[in-house]
């Protein structure tokens, strides 16, 4: 093994090693710099916007729903025509760029479900990588770059990873004891205004309304970072459902009345989290993660042969084995099997 590393030295020396040397030291003055964005956003908001005061909180439903009762001529219809006590908020993976680039198989996805489940609607613009909701394309300083990178070409579109290493720092911040209160607080307000947005919420339901978090990769985590802030500003039960999703173990697990981790057979990104984080330990019986899980309240499932993307993962178009199922398809299948979509479901521990 030794020596096999001195061979790649040898062979990356000169103008190679000093590229790769260079590329390490940018990463990580990007992570340095990553929570400064959060930070900053952070302090230009006012107490109101971030829901701390409960009865400012209650005049901002009250007027979404006042507004909503007044306009004639609803470009959607569904949320005229039905009673909506359910809102699915999708979350997306690291490697997404902005809310508006949902893959073919998210789309369906997300069609399906709410065509299952008429008193439901869709929640698709939360873009989790930015506690303002800003996607990479709306950030003026670095958008050229985004942009560039989002409609490269050939060889010069593995630039992309960039993207995806830029959204796991976001990432990182959401699972930091440091930041993780302050970027989970912005996303709970990116997702009170959206789920606004798509039908009002109302403000004194007669039974709380049904809210899943539903993300994929990173996204996961950062459902769970906004989980605690979502319980105090809506009348509400939180489940998140996770397929093939990342966390850590810490965030909203004490809050969440219900999580749901589906994973593919040939999924191998989820178990990282299970080596990396100490709350996944089944020996750290106290975490939260471990409390959540031993109260009932956590379920595992596996999802099928699911990868963790692309054709053959949880949003693939690819049919299975030459069936005529498609990845996307058995995931909806495993999802909409879930006890969730009722408040009189009973929850059954897998």
């Amino acid at each position: 093994m030794l020596q096999f590393v001195k061979r790649l030295l040898s062979h990356l020396q000169g103008e190679t090693l000093k590229l790769f040397g260079l590329a390490g030291i940018l990463l990580l003055i990007w992570g340095t710099l990553a929570p400064i964005g959060t930070l900053v956003w952070w302090v230009s908001q006012s107490a109101e916007s971030l829901g701390l005061k409960e009865e400012e909180e209650q005049k901002r439903l009250r007027s979404s729903n006042s507004a909503s009762q007044g306009a004639t001529g609803s470009a959607n219809s569904k949320a005229a025509n039905s009673k909506i006590d359910c809102y699915i908020v999708y979350l997306s993976g690291v490697g997404d760029f902005s809310t508006d680039q949902l893959l073919s198989g998210e789309k369906f996805f997300l069609d399906q479900l709410e065509q299952l489940h008429p008193n439901c609607v869709t929640v698709r613009d939360v873009f989790p990588y930015s506690a303002a909701n800003e996607s990479l394309g709306g950030q003026r300083l670095l958008a050229p770059l985004w942009e560039a990178i989002e409609e490269a070409d050939g060889w010069l579109k593995n630039a992309d990873v960039l993207i995806k290493i830029r959204n796991l720092w976001r990432f990182a911040i959401a699972a930091d004891d440091r930041y993780g209160e302050v970027y989970g607080r912005g996303i709970a307000t990116a997702i009170v205004d959206r789920m606004n947005a798509v039908h009002p919420v109302s403000s004194s339901p007669r039974q709380p309304i049904n809210l899943i978090l539903l993300g994929t990769s990173g996204g996961v985590q950062v459902a769970l970072g906004a989980v605690p802030y979502l319980h105090d500003r809506l009348p509400a039960r939180l489940t998140v459902v996770s397929l093939g999703g990342t966390f850590d173990g810490e965030a909203g697990f004490e809050t969440a009345d219900e999580v749901y981790q589906l994973k593919g057979d040939n999924d191998w990104v989820p178990i990282l989290p299970r080596v990396v984080f100490a709350s996944r330990w089944r020996w750290t019986i106290g975490s939260p993660f471990n409390q959540a899980r031993q109260q009932g309240r956590y379920h595992f499932l596996e999802s099928g042969p699911h990868e963790h993307d692309g054709d053959q993962g949880y949003f693939g178009v690819e049919n299975i084995n030459g069936t005529e199922t498609t990845y996307v398809g058995l995931t909806l299948q495993k999802v909409n099997q879930l006890p969730i979509w009722s408040r009189n479901e009973k929850t059954t521990t897998p």
